[in-house]
């Protein structure tokens, strides 16, 4: 099984140009799952072969972590990674059949995804302090995140070069190594203006424009996903704004107020980099229940 699984994590990096998120996702929860039925079927994980895999096996698996506790999204995450798996098998006709092939993904519940109203924006966007080189910076990450909808992986992987202040553009690289250009508004362009004139020289000195990263820490590196969510926490706490605030979250505020504004779902779809209309869709919910609760506060008889 080992062997096997090293071949498909090259088939995702190459040929599917998996992220590195996801490549380390699906070899851990396919590593869970080889040290599962290493277990049930009493031999060494070395021995474990996908010929001695069947949908009994699988379901009981799945009830193993059911009652570890694991939500149902996580369940079904693990049971992507090896459907995915166990789907290259066949293609490479290591197997004939496949065994999961009579094993459902559990039903998910369906959650509204966060966003921010605009007002709570709006304080969220001016806790920076633009009188420090760090502030500058803040302001101009928090401004981009909610001007373009960008995911935190796509933000901290932008360099200079990818960013258009003349044409008011970005050039940002997404899941898959699929490129899109995404629109950026006057409010983060002056405040990346304000950035790259006030602070990126003093946090980054001395080094060619080329290859730079457009958002640096104190020491000059390139920001991590990790540094990010810090400062939006730190910022979410500092507007004290009493919600459960992910740069994610400003994704969804992105897309929540533009559709509230009138934008068409297609553009939408776009603008964030979705392959399917249906990904894209959740956010309707979102403007609906907006439109409920409007109704219910302002109609005299709701």
């Amino acid at each position: 099984m080992y062997s096997s699984l090293d071949a498909y994590m090259y088939y995702l990096q190459v040929e599917k140009n998996a992220s590195p998120h996801t490549l380390q996702s699906y070899q851990k929860d396919v590593f869970q799952f080889i040290d599962f039925l290493s277990r049930e079927l009493a031999i060494p994980d070395t021995q474990v072969k996908p010929g001695q895999v069947n949908h009994l096996l699988l379901r009981s698996y799945l009830a193993e972590l059911k009652l570890q506790g694991l939500a149902r999204t996580s369940i079904a995450r693990k049971l992507a990674a090896i459907r995915s798996f166990f789907r290259y098998l066949c293609r490479e006709e290591i197997l004939e059949t496949n065994p999961l092939k009579s094993v459902s993904t559990p039903k998910l519940e369906k959650h509204l995804p966060g966003f921010l109203y605009r007002e709570e924006m709006e304080c969220l966007l001016e806790a920076p302090d633009e009188a420090t080189p760090l502030g500058l910076r803040d302001r101009a990450l928090l401004e981009l995140l909610y001007a373009t909808g960008i995911r935190v992986s796509e933000l901290v992987g932008l360099d200079i070069e990818d960013l258009d202040t003349g044409l008011g553009y970005i050039r940002v690289m997404g899941k898959g190594q699929k490129e899109r250009v995404v629109p950026v508004g006057s409010y983060a362009l002056r405040a990346l203006q304000a950035y790259l004139t006030g602070a990126k020289p003093l946090l980054t000195p001395g080094k060619a424009k080329r290859g730079v990263p457009l958002f640096v820490n104190n020491k000059g590196r390139r920001l991590t996903d990790r540094g990010v969510r810090y400062l939006i926490s730190k910022y979410i706490q500092q507007a004290s704004i009493r919600k459960k605030v992910s740069p994610h979250t400003l994704r969804h505020s992105f897309a929540t107020h533009l559709l509230d504004a009138g934008a068409d779902l297609r553009t939408v779809q776009e603008l964030l980099g979705h392959v399917k209309m249906s990904t894209t869709q959740i956010y309707t919910h979102v403007t609906k229940e907006r439109l409920k609760q409007v109704y219910t506060k302002a109609h005299p008889r709701a």
